[in-house]
């Protein structure tokens, strides 16, 4: 499995790696609805050390990857505009299949359920990208046709030696501000009479909470399993690898329901 998260990661084709994710779940799973806490997993050796092509992720030639602040600021009150937002968060769901995929193949030594949920998010992430992308089709539009940023993948790489600053700061840190980002941007595509983005959003909302909250029970774990305070690691973990600082309106409800503490929501 993780050889195959692995070969599915250098694929460069958006759509062709979306497909071949769900398979490769729904030849594991059955289904990729199915509880992967619930599915034994004999066939994973987690102890092999696999070593990874470059260069790592396989990515089509389009978008063009600029810096953030080079990417415009995107209105859904033209069709233009709609399309140019829910590109980006088509963009943002591709490089979640990657992320994924990449939490599957790169770290040895996890316990076999941790392999299991990290190829569940890959799936549903490959869903909210065909979903995004044939609502594209529908504004005469498709994946690659704006600029994008490459923000997410350099804390992948960033954290490509220490799994648990991968927990800490890709799930719940990164991911987890699309939970306190998605309510107002579903507003604003509301006001804008397009239900059909909305609801696409809702789907990735649900499933999100479900993705950040795989992030904290394995950061928790790790901690635990390595004698380490979570609050005070992650500050340390934070300031080592350059986190965003987190700014609100924060969706506490949404965070509550990821497994984050009342300490910790405290402390946004």
């Amino acid at each position: 499995m993780r050889a195959a998260a692995l070969a599915l990661l250098t694929l460069s084709d958006p759509q062709q790696k979306a497909s071949a994710t769900r398979e490769l779940a729904a030849s594991i799973f059955g289904t990729v609805a199915v509880d992967a806490a619930s599915v034994a997993a004999p066939d994973i050796d987690p102890q092999i050390h696999l070593l990874a092509p470059a260069p790592l992720p396989g990515r089509p030639i389009r978008p063009r990857l600029v810096a953030p602040a080079e990417v415009p600021r995107r209105t859904p009150f033209t069709t233009e505009g709609r399309a140019a937002l829910l590109h980006a968060v088509a963009h943002i769901e591709f490089n979640a299949i990657n992320l994924a995929l990449d939490a599957v193949w790169r770290f040895p030594g996890m316990p076999a359920l941790y392999y299991c949920q990290w190829l569940q998010v890959a799936a549903e992430e490959a869903l909210h990208f065909t979903l995004l992308n044939e609502h594209l089709a529908t504004l005469g539009h498709a994946y690659g046709d704006f600029d994008a940023h490459d923000g997410l993948w350099n804390m992948v790489e960033s954290t490509a030696d220490d799994v648990t600053a991968r927990m800490a700061l890709v799930p719940r840190t990164l991911e987890a501000r699309g939970l306190d980002a998605t309510p107002p941007m579903q507003a604003r595509l509301k006001q804008a009479g397009d239900p059909g983005a909305v609801e696409i959003l809702a789907i990735i909302l649900r499933d999100e909470v479900g993705h950040v909250a795989i992030g904290n029970h394995w950061y928790r774990w790790l901690c635990e399993r390595d004698g380490l305070d979570p609050h005070a690691h992650y500050a340390v973990l934070a300031a080592r690898h350059r986190a965003p600082r987190l700014r609100g309106p924060f969706n506490v409800e949404a965070r509550r329901a990821a497994g984050f503490t009342e300490d910790e929501l405290s402390r946004l």
